[in-house]
């Protein structure tokens, strides 16, 4: 494998963990937060749903990539 690929694949590793550690800072934190307005917890939730969707992308590109 070469170097760039490398590269390629650890950018979409490492944007994926970030994805991770968004949602877990959504789930621990801003919906707890935002439990008194109606429209920023609807906000938080959806955001936390994309960011699943999200993440299930990146890992099928990963998945793309794997070596045999």
């Amino acid at each position: 494998m070469d170097k760039k690929l490398n590269n390629h694949l650890y950018n979409l590793f490492n944007q994926m963990i970030q994805e991770h550690k968004s949602i877990w800072r959504i789930e621990k934190f801003y919906l707890k937060d935002s439990k008194n307005c109606k429209k920023c917890l609807s906000f938080w939730q959806k955001l936390s749903k994309n960011k699943e969707m999200l993440i299930k992308e990146i890992f099928d590109l990963i998945n793309d990539h794997k070596i045999n």
